[in-house]
């Protein structure tokens, strides 16, 4: 790889992200990106794209100097790891587990829970650039239209359990009453919640009581990370 773009295409295949997921994130057109892969990175965004994708500014510009931060080029060997965190290779793929809206045998009534033996991979460098644990990481498939164009029907969806307290306009999956929903949550006085569409001229917004939202069962499930790119308004973890 002799360019910055060159570096950059690269990141993104291994992060399984396509040019326009990435344009989307930036908050550019396609094009741009393109234009970047064939005549570099601009100055000005080396430093944003190289946090981003967890690889040391230097690098990504010039191609010298190690690839990742506290990495030792001549020996291609990191310092010792965090006992909490033993080094792997940022190219390993992760399972996470796949949940979805389940009928229940008792009262044919639906329950969102995991479908046994199915797995999503995501590339570990994913889950590590938006701190997210493992353990709390699972995915649901989009349904319906009522975040189009946001997040189409169909699509797959990165959900974080453990960031489950709301932050206002941040989107979130939860169940209500059995059924699994994606909404940007906000807090209302009282306890209440408004759920909001990013259709909202086709989904207008629903408001709950602290009273409804017990009655109603609505469980925020967790903070939406990815839906085929990443979510670039990361805000600290809040576990259960």
């Amino acid at each position: 790889m002799n360019t910055s773009g060159d570096r950059l295409r690269g990141l993104l295949r291994e992060c399984h992200l396509s040019a326009t997921d990435f344009a989307a994130n930036r908050k550019v057109t396609p094009q741009h990106v393109n234009n970047w892969f064939k005549r570099g990175i601009p100055m000005a965004r080396i430093e944003e794209v190289a946090e981003l994708l967890s690889v040391n500014a230097r690098w990504l510009r010039s191609g010298e100097g190690p690839k990742h931060p506290g990495q030792d080029r001549d020996s291609g060997v990191k310092p010792e790891a965090h006992p909490s965190r033993p080094e792997r290779s940022v190219r390993e793929e992760l399972e996470m587990p796949v949940y979805t809206e389940l009928q229940t045998q008792s009262s044919g009534r639906t329950a969102v829970g995991e479908i046994h033996n199915h797995k999503v991979r995501l590339s570990r460098r994913v889950l590590e650039t938006m701190d997210v644990e493992l353990h709390n990481a699972i995915c649901v498939a989009m349904v319906g239209n009522s975040m189009a164009d946001k997040i189409q029907d169909g699509s797959l969806i990165g959900i974080d359990r453990g960031r489950v307290q709301i932050i206002d306009g941040e989107m979130y999956a939860l169940e209500h009453d059995g059924m699994l929903r994606v909404k940007y949550l906000y807090r209302l006085p009282g306890g209440g919640l408004r759920l909001r569409s990013h259709n909202c001229a086709e989904y207008p917004d629903e408001i709950f009581s602290a009273e409804q939202v017990q009655a109603q069962h609505i469980q925020i499930l967790g903070w939406i990370f990815w839906w085929s790119t990443l979510n670039n308004r990361r805000h600290p973890a809040t576990l259960r």
